[in-house]
């Protein structure tokens, strides 16, 4: 049997949903908005659990409307939330970008996609000088309106603002 870790928000409460959706034996690691820390501690704990439980799958996972995204690009009442800084500023300059860039009403799927690409190519390189073990990191996105989970948007979609001197 195919062995997945989710990394999911706590306020999405997800675990039970994905353990129907998906078809595997299933392990979870929660942090606020998916903005957990890559530093060694954890990366290290991370391969710990990928080697002895040996996952071959890693999903990245927030809801449509996850509180904490949905506040960073808002309200910002959670934004001296320890370790939530950096969400924010991320947040907020993707939504700046995506105004300039989408014509669309859907924005917090944009917006989604970019973080969660973001985090996945993060953890890609921090997994590269750790283990030569193969592992696919994607993302997807709940719909709790549709009860179903969708592929984020691929890379290419954005453009990163560059400036040259």
């Amino acid at each position: 049997m195919q062995k997945t870790l989710f990394l999911l928000c706590p306020t999405d409460c997800l675990e039970t949903v994905i353990d129907t959706k998906f078809v595997s034996e299933n392990y979870f690691y929660t942090s606020l908005g998916n903005s957990f820390a890559s530093d060694n501690n954890t990366m290290h704990k991370l391969k710990e659990l990928i080697i002895k439980r040996k996952i071959t799958k890693i999903y990245f996972v927030l809801s449509c409307d996850n509180q904490i995204i949905l506040d960073a690009m808002e309200g910002q009442y959670f934004s001296n939330v320890s370790g939530l800084k950096k969400l924010y500023q991320e947040v907020g300059l993707q939504k700046q970008n995506s105004q300039l860039m989408w014509l669309t009403k859907n924005r917090n799927d944009l917006i989604v996609s970019y973080f969660l690409n973001h985090k996945i190519r993060e953890l890609q390189l921090n997994f590269n000088y750790l283990t030569n073990q193969s592992i696919k990191i994607d993302g997807k996105i709940y719909n709790k309106v549709t009860n179903s989970f969708k592929n984020i948007y691929h890379s290419l979609t954005y453009l990163d603002k560059h400036i040259l001197n």
